[in-house]
């Protein structure tokens, strides 16, 4: 069967072909969208965002490409021990992290600058899919299968936290709760959790979140109250991509990045920059794009037959979904500026990391699927 299959394919080599390329170009053509993005953010120069990125990104891809060989086994057998190490480097952060934008969230590591707290996006879905598929499923609406993923959420997300992230400490948490929910934890108990964070949520406010945070969400609720000071971010990112109407005002040719009114016209409001040159048009392309790669991988978890492969696959889905759709809130104003990147967008070697890396593990289960069904 193998080599028949080799013969029809005729000179593309067989672990190429079984590749998803329909997806590898779409997230191809995304990250090659950034660079233009960033060559116009820095004023029509390569330097310093959209070199670097470049480099980055097409060897993260082939790095997505090559664990697409990886075998859904060793992901399991890996994920709890993986969880443990980022662990290990978010005290490390604690210790001994590298201050920059007013939070302490990075490693030095030689030549490379990383941020733990990335890397635990996708490692809480594979280590709370990996503790599920430990579960007998007779043990699932029992005590014993909430409390161990609550804890393997709440470290993370507490140490996140501390750095302090709180748009990061979210998509932690919201990847792991993802999970427990998609395993079959009765949902009454996620109704209670609700109302209790309802009720804990003043207290939360008042007495958890630091100064900046807490005036982030008054800025939301009220945009207008501090145009000049907190909410000048968001005031500079509407006026960008109102500015930029249908068919923006063209490439090279944005004047709220280029004259510098849009704080983070390269990372977190990346999007903002991009619409002012590339308008509606250009913002309902990206989001087409995106949510193609997000349905890929609903579908990958519905073909999967292993609970892990199926927790797997919609945990990351669901954090592909998240990245992007909370970005775009914040950016527009609908949600509260909470420092969440866009993904293969915004400037960023870490998240850059995050995103391939879901999109590498999605490949690797996708292959199986399919070499399952061939069989």
């Amino acid at each position: 069967m193998t080599r028949g299959s080799s013969a029809n394919l005729g000179f593309v080599p067989e672990p190429l072909a079984q590749l998803p390329w329909k997806v590898i170009l779409l997230v191809l053509a995304i990250g090659c969208f950034d660079l233009l993005v960033l060559y116009s953010a820095a004023g029509g120069h390569i330097r310093p965002w959209a070199l670097s990125q470049g480099v980055r990104f097409f060897v993260l891809l082939g790095g997505a490409m090559a664990l697409s060989r990886v075998r859904e086994s060793t992901w399991s057998s890996i994920s709890l021990p993986v969880y443990g190490v980022i662990i290990l480097m978010l005290l490390g952060v604690e210790i001994l992290g590298k201050v920059a934008g007013g939070g302490q969230r990075w490693l030095e590591l030689g030549i490379i600058r990383l941020q733990p707290s990335e890397l635990m996006k996708p490692f809480i879905v594979l280590a709370c899919a990996r503790f599920y598929e430990m579960l007998p499923p007779a043990e699932i609406r029992k005590f014993g299968a909430i409390w161990p993923p609550l804890v393997l959420i709440g470290i993370p997300a507490a140490l996140v936290m501390l750095q302090p992230d709180l748009g990061t400490a979210l998509m932690i948490t919201a990847g792991g709760v993802t999970v427990m929910f998609l395993a079959g934890i009765p949902l009454r108990l996620f109704i209670g959790g609700g109302l209790a964070g309802a009720i804990l949520a003043p207290i939360a406010f008042n007495f958890v979140l630091h100064d900046y945070q807490r005036n982030r969400i008054l800025i939301f609720m009220d945009p207008e109250s501090d145009p000049l000071g907190t909410g000048y971010h968001i005031s500079q990112s509407k006026i960008a991509i109102g500015s930029g109407g249908i068919f923006g005002k063209g490439f090279l040719n944005g004047t709220q990045s280029h004259l510098d009114y849009l704080p983070e016209g390269h990372t977190d409001f990346a999007l903002a920059t991009m619409m002012e040159e590339w308008g509606l048009v250009g913002g309902v392309l990206l989001v087409i794009a995106w949510f193609t790669i997000i349905w890929w991988a609903v579908n990958v978890a519905l073909k999967s037959e292993g609970r892990f492969a199926r927790l797997t696959a919609a945990g990351l889905a669901t954090t592909l979904f998240f990245y992007v759709s909370i970005n775009m809130a914040m950016v527009m104003g609908m949600a509260p500026v909470v420092g969440v990147p866009l993904p293969l967008i915004s400037f960023g070697g870490s998240s850059q990391l995050t995103v391939l890396l879901c999109i590498g593990i999605l490949m690797s289960l996708d292959r199986q699927n399919r070499q399952q069904t061939r069989w």
